[in-house]
């Protein structure tokens, strides 16, 4: 016969044991996270069931997770809190690899700018396109000497490296054009609507002037569009400069008007 009696806890005692505070305990019983039971005279019994879940919502707060989400994850019977801090481990390091590479390109700028103080205008528009092909290479370099070679990305390379300032100029003010007619876009909700065509003529504009002369072709930019949604970086590009989604319909756009 099991003579074990749980071990029961008033809330003065639990603050004690988890320390934290029992107003803390109060406001997690107000949004749900927390339901002792109540005795006849109406004071909180919290049980093991209940240190173990405080010690899971503890656990996921030392993380920075909000509490409507943790809320969301313990009442989901699918989610535990290893899987669920698992899963924001990963996000924490997905927005660390983000994070680093933006330190990273902000120290290049700056280091760019101190370089370019004593130059004139001639010479800092040929250090700000030999920045931008390092930079390209760095992030994106190695993906797209896989899928289109070495041959192809020497070439889009040199074509960068020859473009005049009005042609640079004119590339830039496309690609804001690009995004504002993004967003025009996505206000309609029709991804064949008169705005995404014109959306996706502007866009493959802007892919040639990246491209080397002669090899565009709609079925490449079909191609290129389909691993947006596929690589961060591009979402985080356009969601970013257009909205959330902006992406996801950009690449609906595309591959059903070209």
């Amino acid at each position: 016969m099991n003579n074990l009696v749980e071990q029961q806890y008033r809330v003065k005692e639990l603050a004690e044991l988890s320390g934290v505070s029992v107003r803390t305990l109060h406001y997690y019983e107000e949004i749900g996270l927390l339901a002792p039971e109540r005795t006849d005279s109406g004071y909180r019994i919290y049980g093991e069931a209940d240190v173990r879940r405080l010690q899971e919502i503890l656990a996921m707060r030392a993380c920075a997770m909000p509490l409507g989400k943790i809320k969301e994850l313990l009442a989901s019977s699918e989610s535990d809190a290893k899987s669920a801090l698992m899963g924001h481990l990963q996000r924490l390091q997905a927005q660390k690899r983000e994070l680093e590479g933006a330190v990273a390109k902000t120290r290049s700028a700056l280091s760019l700018i101190k370089g370019m103080e004593a130059m004139n205008d001639a010479q800092k528009f040929e250090e700000l396109k030999r920045a931008s092909i390092e930079n390209f290479e760095a992030t994106y370099g190695r993906e797209a000497r896989e899928l289109y070679g070495d041959e192809t990305i020497d070439a889009s390379n040199a074509k960068f490296a020859q473009m005049s300032e009005d042609a640079w100029n004119a590339k830039k003010l496309l690609e804001k054009a690009v995004i504002a007619q993004l967003k025009v876009a996505m206000a309609t909700g029709n991804t064949t609507s008169t705005a995404a065509q014109e959306l996706t003529e502007m866009h493959a504009a802007w892919i040639q002037m990246h491209w080397p002369d002669g090899t565009y072709t709609p079925e490449a930019h079909k191609s290129l569009a389909e691993g947006y949604l596929a690589d961060e970086r591009f979402i985080a590009y356009y969601d970013s400069a257009a909205g959330d989604g902006a992406t996801k319909f950009l690449v609906k756009a595309l591959l059903a008007n070209l």
